[in-house]
């Protein structure tokens, strides 16, 4: 087990998934306050970085495309004090944080863990029920229903109508946008069979943001919603071909001699790592040791 424990909070690792608890200090961000432990599957990374700097550095983790709802609702418009996925290392631990990317490397290239996007999501999403008040009005979500209520600084053209509750089944979309210079955010659900292109100050599908601390946290509303809506690379329903499997008839288990023969490759290619020197004896031993057991 690799661990590393920070003002900044708590990166855990046991092989198989990784724990990220978000720090108690003062200066931690209210989202990944809010958000709370993430348990990420070694399945959705495709990779972790370090950074050094002179008075701190930064672990960053790199999720495969698609694995997150919450990074694909916001589409990489987090601030970097916001990202559950980045973490802030003092100076004096900059040795722990190289062998946590080591140990997570080493597992990614044992596990062969490919880079690739996915076609589902691998992280649940923030937990239901969910409330946030900011800008023109609150957003909640319950798991199958989106409501929106104003406050006494919404347009009266979007006020007027008063509370408005979606069903989760005619969402298509969700999007949240952070304000940026003069520009204001929002946060806004496109209803089936409703299109608007009205600005979201107007729109009695949106909130409206103007980049004050809460602002953030209309993103988990907006990646609860996302993660309980299709996945957009999942195909189609009724797309598979008569010969192909669904997904409710499993795949059949593969024959005995097909994974011993997998497992000696797998050995081969362990061996031509280490004569290589990108595997240590150390690192070599261990995951042959893994490898014969499952023979």
């Amino acid at each position: 087990m690799a661990e590393i424990i920070q003002r900044d909070g708590t990166w855990t690792f046991d092989g198989d998934a990784l724990r990220l608890v978000p720090g108690r200090d003062k200066n931690v961000n209210l989202l990944r306050k809010t958000l709370g432990e993430l348990t990420v599957p070694l399945g959705a990374l495709a990779g972790i970085s370090f950074e050094q700097g002179k008075k701190s550095g930064r672990l960053r983790l790199r999720l495969r495309d698609g694995a997150d709802p919450l990074l694909h609702a916001t589409g990489g418009r987090l601030a970097d004090a916001a990202d559950p996925y980045q973490l802030a290392v003092d100076s004096d631990r900059y040795g722990v944080a190289e062998y946590f990317v080591d140990e997570i490397r080493n597992a990614l290239l044992l596990d062969e863990v490919p880079a690739t996007a996915v076609d589902r999501y691998l992280l649940p999403g923030p937990a239901v029920p969910l409330s946030v008040s900011a800008g023109d009005g609150s957003a909640s979500f319950d798991g199958e229903h989106v409501r929106l209520e104003w406050n006494w600084k919404t347009e009266e053209a979007k006020s007027a109508a008063g509370a408005r509750t979606l069903a989760l089944a005619d969402v298509q979309s969700v999007e949240w946008h952070p304000a940026v210079g003069l520009e204001n955010g929002y946060l806004r659900f496109t209803v089936r069979n409703a299109p608007t292109k009205a600005p979201p100050k107007y729109d009695p599908n949106s909130v409206e943001l103007w980049g004050f601390k809460k602002d953030p946290l209309m993103a988990l509303v907006a990646a609860a919603v996302q993660a309980r809506l299709p996945h957009p690379s999942a195909p189609p329903v009724g797309d598979a071909l008569p010969n192909q499997l669904t997904a409710s008839a499993p795949a059949p288990e593969p024959p005995a001699e097909a994974d011993h023969d997998a497992l000696l490759r797998r050995l081969r290619e362990l061996g031509e790592l280490h004569s290589s020197g990108v595997l240590t004896d150390e690192e070599f031993t261990l995951a042959k040791q893994a490898i014969l057991k499952r023979m």
